[in-house]
């Protein structure tokens, strides 16, 4: 019997503690861990899918080179070799790492210490510059140090939530019912300012759409209504200068209702328990700073910071962004907090590493890094762990720049990715059950992730990819760790170092612990030294600037782009309910691609009428940088000219579905955090000749002009529509799906409609459905019937009478459709969200799915009324 091992969950910066039970056959069993303080037991559906995410399928075994195996070997010696000589041609800052939070916080900091302290270059970025770079830029403004005041208790403990450009359902669950628990106990009031109506809307006593981009007009607003505690501010002059910005701002800008606003500023004054938390909403943004800095004026002005259920709270959007913080990930920041910009922080560091060098300025952040690359400055790029031909703006320049880049090495679990295709040298990495490492979450909480599984083929440890490079660089010395035990007792003895110079970041308790200690590590929050241990930061009034008083930033309202006639619409990004970034892991659980199986815009019904876009069929969108094709959905939940498209879909999965090459490359002046969430668009309908969907038990080709791909249980299914009908729709479907024979089909000349399906000794192995509109029809009906005994009746695609259909996706935890929900309602007189719970365990886990739930509840008994 095997025992379950306590580890972390990879995804969002919650850091929910795992129980991962090997099951014998290669796989592994999950539950929420009970006793881990992030999360108690909970999961959200992500975390509870771990186990059907671990399959081979399209991992990268071995090294290769130019696309032939290889031996790791004659990999880390041409990795090195090229390294060396670009750094003896060209000088350290001709190469650059561009790494991610999803790295173990022992790979951070051998990463960070090759570059900064042996390579001698500041050039490594991470991805976390997308996420979080505006809330580090914020707090060292105004704490004197990027440090997380509050803890998640605060959620449980305040008497108002405030929640910022944060869609805490969906992309924090766990936190979410957290806070949905604390409100149905204590009466917590919770106020979403968010321009969209979210999931997280459906807890909110208050809902402040504001226009986009108003953040630091509402919160000066709020701050010049406010001001009543200074004792710990740094000097009067700056709160007069902030509250004379503050009154200059004009609050119609911000498009709210003044009652809306009068009953804000009733809510944030009847308690002094107020958290505020926010996360990509502020942080994406060409003026992120200043957003965050807004936020924390009002909360060091009031004194609503460092107690019990009050201060600001910035929620990263990656399991390690703040260990990436911690080792001084970002391309600004050397090790543990300290200071780039210090030449006594430099020595320290140097004379601690023993290295032959220090950089002596900050590096490339993350835009620069890659415009850098695309004029030849940087010549050797090593990207780790991070698809950034995806995810970064400009995408499709970002793609260009690495395809040309002179040397490029890539290390990933992924055999097939935007990124992966255009390296050099590909280096294998163990994924999620197979690293042995630290995580911090994002009330600075370190926990274990440990190994669990075997590594994959050839696959090793992202520390020990580094360091095996850095010894055949000539450095073996300092990189000699036998394991990451020893990699993080170096990490906790240098933050000693940084904690008797000043900083926050102090972990030395654990400067000499041994494999046996850090294996059985427990969960704990940082700091934990001789001077503090654990608890929440600036209580006592004291912060981290030469005065020990916090600092007010004066911050004013960005001046909004011009409109541009041409692309009048402004276009925000952001994730899904069940998937996460480019969906390399998501993306292999059939649950998880049946909420939303596809890229889409979210548009408001005005703008769709206007434009002639129906529901379901398809929009192309286009910047001056890129095009995109996406599936329409109707919504008021987006306001007219504001429509909303997700960021998951990926050259592998829906290749017209890359919204980040739309997105201009604009970022924060202090921060370098790209605006992700403003690009100006124009949008018109996709002139599509027809539409498709299939099913296979194997692989599916597509060959048209728009198509996007899920995972089923037993194969995968995929969404076409092309411009130009084929002419022989049989050959067309042997090419799709590679298959032989005839097909029994179904053909309607008249109405255009074709359908088809491939039995093999009478099972379904493959169908296709085409129609001159969007093809209605019961796609978990046919998904199901793969594999499976399989007559023409499957060609209606409905199914046969007196046989359920689940239908639609609604809760992913417990696999539980919209016809179940409908039919549970009709049959048993339900009437609440908890009644729907407890008939069908709808809505009972992460609670992610609820405000569907209540949607449907709702126009049930609108239909019930019309009767």
């Amino acid at each position: 019997m095997h025992q379950p091992i306590r580890t972390t969950c990879p995804y969002c910066g919650t850091g929910c503690g795992v129980l991962a039970t090997p099951d014998g056959r290669g796989g592994l069993a999950i539950a929420g861990d009970p006793d881990h303080p992030a999360n108690f037991g909970r999961l959200c559906v992500k975390g509870a899918a771990l186990g059907e995410t671990l399959g081979m399928g399209g991992r990268l075994l071995a090294p290769r080179i130019n696309g032939r195996e290889a031996g790791w070997d004659e990999a880390l010696d041409m990795v090195a070799g090229r390294l060396s000589r670009t750094i003896a041609a060209h000088g350290p800052d001709a190469v650059a790492m561009y790494v991610s939070g999803q790295l173990l916080t022992e790979d951070y900091y051998v990463a960070n210490k090759l570059m900064k302290g042996f390579v001698g270059s500041a050039n490594i970025d991470t991805n976390s510059r997308l996420c979080m770079a505006s809330s580090v830029a914020g707090h060292r403004r105004a704490f004197g140090s990027d440090t997380v005041p509050g803890l998640y208790e605060d959620l449980e403990q305040a008497d108002v939530v405030v929640l910022v450009g944060s869609n805490l359902a969906w992309c924090h669950p766990v936190l979410y019912q957290r806070l949905a628990a604390a409100r149905e106990a204590r009466g917590t009031q919770v106020v979403v300012v968010d321009p969209r109506r979210t999931a997280s809307c459906d807890i909110a006593d208050l809902h402040l759409a504001l226009r986009p981009g108003t953040d630091t007009n509402l919160f000066n607003w709020l701050l010049s209504n406010s001001v009543d505690c200074m004792d710990f501010l740094e000097n009067v002059e700056d709160v007069e200068e902030a509250l004379a910005q503050a009154r200059l701002a004009a609050v119609e800008t911000t498009g709210l209702d003044p009652a809306d606003l009068a009953q804000f500023l009733s809510i944030w004054r009847g308690s002094d328990r107020v958290v505020t938390v926010y996360s990509q909403g502020v942080n994406q943004s060409d003026d992120g700073t200043d957003k965050v800095n807004a936020i924390l004026n009002c909360h060091l002005a009031t004194g609503r910071i460092g107690q019990p259920g009050t201060g600001p709270f910035s929620i990263t959007g990656q399991p390690n962004a703040m260990g990436g913080r911690e080792v001084g990930g970002l391309a600004n920041m050397l090790a543990c907090h300290l200071e780039i910009e210090n030449p006594a922080h430099r020595a320290a560091v140097q004379s601690f590493w023993a290295s032959p060098t220090i950089a002596e300025k900050p590096g490339l952040k993350a835009v620069d890094m890659f415009r850098a690359v695309e004029e030849g400055r940087i010549k050797a790029l090593w990207i780790v762990c991070t698809n950034p031909a995806v995810s970064m703006p400009e995408a499709d320049r970002v793609a260009r720049a690495i395809a040309g880049c002179d040397f490029v090495v890539v290390s990933d679990m992924v055999a097939r990715t935007d990124t992966t295709r255009l390296a050099h040298v590909l280096l294998p990495a163990t994924g999620w059950g197979e690293k042995d490492g630290t995580v911090t979450n994002s009330e600075r909480r370190i926990s274990r992730q440990r190994r669990s599984l075997p590594p994959a083929g050839q696959a090793r440890d992202d520390w020990r990819i580094i360091a095996d490079v850095a010894a055949r660089m000539g450095w073996g010395k300092a990189f000699a760790w036998e394991n990451p035990a020893q990699v993080f007792a170096e990490h906790a003895a240098l933050s000693g170092v940084a904690g008797r110079l000043g900083s926050d970041f102090d972990i030395s308790d654990h400067a000499n612990i041994k494999t046996a200690d850090y294996d059985a590590m427990q969960p704990f929050l940082w700091p934990q030294s001789p001077r503090k241990t654990g608890g929440r930061f600036f209580g006592d009034g004291r912060f981290h600037t030469p005065s020990g008083k916090a600092r007010m930033v004066a911050v004013a309202p960005r001046i909004p782009m011009a409109p541009d006639p041409d692309h009048p619409f402004r276009l925000n990004t952001g994730r899904v309910r069940d998937h996460w970034h480019t969906m390399t892991r998501t993306g292999l659980s059939p649950r998880l691609s049946r909420h939303m199986a596809e890229p889409f815009l979210e548009l408001h019904p005005q703008d769709a009428g206007r434009l002639g876009l129906r529901p379901a069929t398809l929009a192309q969108v286009e910047s001056p940088l890129g095009r995109a094709v996406l599936r329409v959905l109707v919504t008021d939940r987006v306001a007219p000219g504001q429509p909303f498209a997700p960021m998951h879909w990926t050259a592998e999965t829906a290749p017209t579905g890359r919204v980040d090459a739309l997105v201009p490359a604009l970022t924060d002046p202090v921060s370098g955090q790209p605006a992700l969430k403003s690009a100006q668009v124009a949008i018109r309908p996709f002139a599509a000749a027809w539409y498709g969907f299939a099913v296979a038990a194997g692989p599916i080709t597509p060959r048209a002009d728009y198509w996007a791909r899920a995972t089923l249980p037993k194969g995968q299914q995929v969404e076409l529509a092309g411009g130009a009908l084929p002419e022989d729709w049989i050959q067309e479907a042997r090419a799709l799906f590679g298959l032989p024979g005839d097909p029994l089909v179904m053909q309607d000349r008249r109405r255009s409609l074709v359908r088809l399906a491939f039995v093999r000794d009478g099972r379904l192995q493959a169908a296709l459905f085409v129609a001159p509109e969007p093809v209605a029809l019961s796609r978990s009906h046919v998904a199901a019937a793969l594999g499976a005994d399989c007559g023409p009746d499957l060609l209606a695609g409905q199914a046969a009478a007196g046989r359920p259909d689940d239908g639609a996706l609604i809760c992913a935890c417990f696999s539980v459709g919209v016809n179940s929900i409908v039919r549970a309602i009709a049959s048993q007189a339900l009437t609440s969200v908890e009644a729907v719970g407890k008939a069908l365990g709808a809505g009972t886990n992460c609670g992610s799915c609820r405000p569907e739930i209540r949607a449907i509840l709702e126009a049930q008994a609108v239909a019930r009324a019309a009767e």
